[in-house]
């Protein structure tokens, strides 16, 4: 059996104390990735990363400053002309540390260039079998391709499916008020919009395709 190896991956986005301390101190993590700015987030809640990465060209020198010298921090610095973002290449990093549970925090915020794009970022990891989701003050996204059983939490009272490929063909629901049996769900409809789970366990059966699964909050 393989080792289970969670990586915490920190992007410069929005996170409220009471979510990062609810989601770091509810799980072990191996590594702790700052994705450039992502640094700020972690220095103000006085976490030490593994490893830094990005352009750094938005993050406060003095702050990089501080880590940037600490023998103890791996740091990878890239050319502002790069293929990927940031986030990108710290969730690649995590793969590369053979991580079987990753966890983005700050992947959200104002720019919806770059929330879409964390989204689709998402693939990378699903391609490999690794979970990997983007966690912030009301939500929880993550990419499936396959039988998902989702465990009900209070904290959030509505369940989304939005399809990432054109076609998700197969979908099955099971435990939610709006079920549905094998059904086709393609981009452009909103059919998967704000369904709630209605039993302590849900399973979502699918065929083929990908979907992206929010589990939200007002």
């Amino acid at each position: 059996m393989n080792k289970m190896v969670k990586t915490l991956v920190v992007s410069g986005g929005n996170i409220e104390k009471k979510c990062f301390d609810e989601v770091y101190s509810n799980n072990k993590f191996d590594y702790v990735i700052a994705s450039d700015k992502g640094l700020e987030i972690l220095d103000k809640y006085n976490i030490i990363p593994n490893y830094i990465i990005g352009d750094f060209d938005s993050i406060s020198k003095k702050i990089l400053n501080k880590y940037i010298y600490n023998k103890d921090i791996i740091v990878k610095e890239l050319k502002p002309e790069k293929d990927y973002t940031d986030t990108h290449m710290a969730i690649k990093l995590a793969i590369e540390l053979k991580s079987t549970n990753i966890t983005t925090l700050g992947a959200t915020g104002s720019r919806i260039d770059h929330v879409l794009s964390n989204v689709h970022i998402l693939k990378e990891a699903l391609d490999k079998e690794i979970e990997c989701k983007i966690i912030d003050n009301k939500n929880e996204i993550q990419l499936i391709n396959k039988t998902t059983i989702t465990e009900k939490k209070q904290k959030y009272k509505y369940i989304s499916l939005i399809p990432l490929t054109t076609k998700v063909e197969g979908v099955t629901l099971k435990g939610f008020k709006y079920p549905l049996f094998d059904s086709t769900l393609e981009i452009g409809h909103s059919i998967g919009v704000s369904n709630e789970q209605i039993e302590k366990k849900g399973v979502i059966d699918l065929k083929k395709g990908i979907l992206i699964l929010i589990k939200s909050k007002d």
